[in-house]
């Protein structure tokens, strides 16, 4: 088996969309999605599969993405050797880390396959079936549509609200009109502007529910490391850090200002930073939980390859999708499973 062979690459635009209009309090609503479809293919036949899902947040876009991939020496990559292939793209300047998720999840997709081996045996960690268990996603809208997907989602057994809108009170209302006993998770999304708001809405939730497991990034990501510790250390609930948390290098102020992370495939350029990561988290001692973009099934089934390193998963973006042209892990009732994946190997993803 020749595992240094040149690869070719090839990629293209995916429009994705969605169920419903996605808004969150850092972005405005918005009915479909654009990612990137990586395929990398070597003279063996192996076809690995990657996707970027780059976001605007971030300064990031299909059109800065796809030109990078098109500009790249293919010579240089190889599923003999991940590491190195992941050095030389760190050489290109300004590289986007959408464009290093893509093309890391392709490389481990091929790599994998040759090893015969599903990517978490591949990576040494394994997979509990019937163990890992997804949460649904709400995003920002009125209290009765709010109530709607809520009960669209009922199947799911945790749910995670959107939040930072002016309707916040009334759409966690909503939500427990209809779901008055699940676990929920609550996403500020940065959307709460100072440590006062923050305090003042967590110690509102708490007053009035006691079924929530944690909040998502309550302050903006550019807020003092004062005002995040000021919080933290009086917040009656534990606090993620998502878009205050990009890679490894983040992980010690994170420590100081969080209980736990958010980490995601497209912040930390790939599945192999991710690892790192996550890694890295436990050892600071945070909680640590995987999420996602509004993704395809590529880019979640990478993701769900690192349950193991997670205590939460919030790896819901292909559920919120409509034309999902590929199948992998599934989450039905919120577990996830590879169990009927067609493809065995690698990222264990199929086309549809």
């Amino acid at each position: 088996m020749c595992l240094n062979l040149q690869v070719k690459i090839n990629a293209r635009a995916c429009e994705l969309r969605l169920a419903n209009p996605w808004k969150i309090a850092s972005t405005q609503g918005s009915g479909v999605h654009q990612t990137v479809i990586v395929e990398l293919t070597d003279a063996s036949g192996i076809a690995a599969l990657g996707e970027a899902a780059p976001s605007r947040l971030y300064g990031e876009s299909v059109a800065n993405v796809l030109p990078v991939i098109a500009a790249l020496d293919a010579s240089k990559l190889s599923f003999a050797d991940v590491p190195s292939s992941m050095k030389f793209l760190e050489t290109i300047p300004k590289i986007p880390f959408a464009v290093k998720c893509a093309l890391n999840l392709a490389l481990l997709d091929g790599a994998a396959k040759h090893a015969g081996k599903p990517l978490y045996d591949f990576l040494g960690l394994g997979f509990r079936e019937r163990h890992h268990v997804t949460s649904f996603s709400i995003g920002i809208d009125a209290p009765d549509i709010i109530a709607k997907k809520v009960l669209e989602a009922a199947e799911y057994p945790v749910i995670k609200l959107k939040v930072g809108d002016a309707r916040d009170k009334e759409n966690f209302a909503a939500l427990r009109s209809v779901a008055p006993n699940k676990p929920v998770r609550v996403d500020a999304n940065e959307g709460w502007k100072t440590k006062e708001e923050a305090l003042r809405m967590i110690e509102w939730l708490m007053a009035t529910d006691k079924n929530l497991q944690f909040i998502e990034q309550p302050m903006p990501r550019d807020s003092s490391d004062a005002d995040l510790k000021w919080l933290k250390e009086r917040s009656p609930l534990p606090i993620f850090g998502d878009e205050s948390c990009h890679t490894v290098a983040d992980i010690p102020r994170c420590a100081e200002c969080f209980h736990g992370v958010n980490v995601k495939l497209v912040k930390t350029g790939g599945v192999s930073m991710a690892f790192d990561t996550l890694q890295a988290a436990r050892k600071a001692g945070l909680q640590t939980m995987l999420g996602c973009m509004i993704e395809t099934s590529v880019m979640i089934s990478a993701a769900a390859h690192l349950a193991e390193l997670t205590d939460y998963l919030d790896i819901d973006g292909n559920l919120l999708i409509t034309n999902d042209p590929f199948a992998g892990v599934t989450a039905k009732n919120g577990v996830l499973s590879f169990a009927s994946a067609k493809e065995k190997r690698g990222l264990c993803v199929s086309p549809r």
